[in-house]
């Protein structure tokens, strides 16, 4: 809950409100992106900040589930289970979410992938919509994507946009 944007969530909201980016599609759950100023996020995985009731469908905010005091938070109207909006093991993701993110990495002319080992599917497989020809890849360790990327950073995301201006 105590988690803060860092130099890469701020650089990507940034970027966005120049136009220079049109959308970030992000596996995590934690809102950061929102909480630095990005404003079209796509959620591959949901978010903790948006639960619901898996009996009548009520939806709670963060809040509510770190203050119910249960380990399974029960819903105020019904009773039923709060389930947070992320994608658990086994489950699959949003359609509209994956066509949403597809459709933007097909159209795009800069396709910049960060802080991912592109080893966890369906995600990494966004990565073949791309049809552009400049990949940017930013990542401490290595990728099977490596050979593709037109340009390769091997660090943090965090050390890498604190260097734009």
């Amino acid at each position: 809950p105590n988690a803060k944007p860092n130099a890469a969530h701020r650089a990507l909201a940034k970027l966005e409100q120049q136009g220079k980016v049109r959308a970030v599609i992000t596996q995590n759950i934690d809102g950061l992106h929102q909480m630095a100023g990005s404003r079209h996020v796509l959620e591959l995985h949901g978010s903790v900040h948006r639960n619901y009731c898996q009996k009548c469908g009520k939806g709670f905010d963060a809040e509510y589930i770190l203050k119910s005091g249960t380990e399974i938070p029960l819903c105020d109207a019904c009773g039923g289970k709060i389930k947070p909006d992320v994608v658990l093991y086994e489950e699959g993701l949003n359609q509209q979410t994956l066509e949403d993110a597809v459709f933007y990495i097909s159209h795009a002319d800069v396709l910049i992938i960060g802080g991912t080992s592109l080893a966890v599917y369906p995600a990494a497989g966004l990565i073949d919509y791309y049809r552009g020809n400049k990949l940017v890849l930013i990542n401490k360790s290595t990728t099977p994507m490596d050979g593709r990327a037109d340009l390769l950073i091997q660090a943090g995301l965090g050390e890498v946009f604190s260097q734009i201006r």
